[in-house]
């Protein structure tokens, strides 16, 4: 399939989200549960999967959820994700996540890269387009989430041999 698909480019899969936090979106100590920050991220890399591949799409892993900030009460989290390396049917998107106060500063609180397998009709993995890179980040993006992924396939072989 993927010869029958020409490959896409990373700006096709660009996904923005905002949310405003809310108490319901808040711990004990008055800052953003993580795991509502790592919902909306699967979210917005879900999103950017499907929009590169054009089809259903299943998270597999998170890599490098690092929360390096809080975020509090009324503040708004900004997320930005696109698609930055692709396999035989699997997609990395990279969502970069920010929060912005009230004087409209705004800080990175997290990077995460995410990888969704696309799915076909039954439900089964199913290769996917190319990514058609287009700028020299894009390029260099591309060449870390190749590394990444010979890592996670080392570390897995390693876990489970």
């Amino acid at each position: 399939m993927r010869n029958e698909v020409q490959a896409r480019p990373a700006s096709q899969s660009l996904t923005e989200q905002i949310h405003v936090v809310m108490p319901r979106h808040l711990n004990g100590f008055g800052r953003l549960f993580g795991g509502q920050l790592a919902m909306w991220i699967d979210e917005v890399a879900g999103i950017a999967a499907s929009r590169h591949c054009g089809m259903q799409v299943t998270t597999a892993a998170i890599d490098n959820l690092r929360f390096r900030e809080a975020v509090s009460l009324n503040e708004v989290v900004h997320m930005r994700g696109r698609v930055t390396f692709v396999g035989t049917s699997s997609i990395e998107t990279r969502v970069d996540s920010f929060a912005e106060n009230f004087s409209g500063d705004r800080r990175l609180i997290n990077t995460a890269f995410v990888i969704n397998v696309a799915l076909d009709e039954n439900g089964r993995p199913t290769k996917v387009p190319g990514l058609l890179l287009e700028t020299p980040i894009e390029e260099a993006e591309f060449a870390a989430g190749k590394k990444r992924r010979e890592l996670r396939q080392k570390l897995n072989n390693e876990l489970y041999d």
